[in-house]
């Protein structure tokens, strides 16, 4: 085989994405979208520089058409450690900038607010399917992360903590929603009160992971898990995404009025004629020619 054409192939499956900054490293790769939080010597805590480039990454990557699905994951050891405790507690910092108004209650609510419903409540509603890929831990907001994605991946030394009553702080980022659908409302409450940790094993036992994958083959294989959804039918796969969300929360009858929107907006597309050619040929659907 020409050297060439491997090299060529190889910069087809990976396509670089940029984030304007290094603390956030994004790829598109065998049609999935890989966000990766890049800060290991801070166990990739979020900030004032990773989580607006997470933000935008997000948006960016929902508009590609090059990307069927959107995977999350962190540098190193860990998934994300939530918020960088060292710039927590108020008083260093306002002694650093003295000039700096003191923000009201309301606008700091409000601040908080517009941070979390445009994070977790957009990747919650992202229009394609979202991963998260735990090589390590995920604390407090990072935990809240992982939680808003539709699935969970994880490595087997990867573990979980909501923590926030370690530093004194009842929650943020959707935790508190996202974990009781998950796993109950009592076992949520246990896991907020006491901040205990969750391996991966009991992770899985309890549904907050989706799959546990050896740590030494994690990163390959969660790429594989992710891939074999981005390559499938991606406007279905977000009309399901969809129907799935709200049926949570909505009576059946809304669920089947949706369901049947969504099902008839589907059929005869491209997609579907695809599946269906495929199936009466009896040979795998190719949704992503070319």
């Amino acid at each position: 085989m020409d050297p060439g054409n491997e090299i060529d192939q190889e910069m087809k499956a990976m396509i670089e994405i940029d984030t304007g900054t290094e603390e956030l490293l994004c790829r598109i790769q065998d049609r999935v979208g890989v966000i990766t939080l890049n800060k290991p010597h801070k166990k990739n805590a979020l900030g004032d520089i990773l989580t607006p480039a997470l933000r935008r990454t997000v948006v960016t990557l929902e508009e590609d058409d090059r990307v069927g699905c959107v995977m999350i994951t962190g540098a190193g050891d860990a998934f994300c450690s939530g918020g960088d405790v060292s710039g927590m507690g108020g008083g260093g910092s306002r002694s650093e900038k003295p000039s700096q108004p003191v923000k009201s209650k309301k606008d700091l609510i409000a601040e908080l607010t517009h941070k979390q419903v445009t994070l977790t409540l957009r990747i919650h509603e992202l229009a394609k399917v979202t991963i998260a890929a735990l090589p390590g831990a995920a604390a407090g907001a990072g935990l809240s992360i992982a939680l808003a994605c539709d699935l969970r991946v994880a490595s087997s030394k990867a573990f979980v903590t909501t923590a926030f009553r370690n530093i004194g702080l009842s929650g943020d980022y959707g935790g508190s929603w996202f974990l009781p659908r998950l796993i109950g409302l009592a076992k949520a409450k246990e896991l907020y009160y006491t901040a205990d940790r969750v391996d991966a094993e009991e992770g899985a036992r309890l549904g907050i992971f989706n799959k546990v994958f050896p740590e030494d083959t994690f990163r390959e294989d969660a790429l594989a898990y992710a891939a074999r959804i981005a390559n499938g039918p991606t406007n279905a796969l977000g009309r399901m995404k969809i129907n799935l969300n709200r049926g949570i929360n909505q009576s059946l009858r809304e669920s089947l009025v949706l369901e049947a929107q969504h099902l008839i907006g589907s059929a005869g597309n491209n997609e579907s004629k695809e599946a269906i050619s495929a199936f009466m040929e009896k040979r795998m659907p190719e949704f992503h020619k070319g």
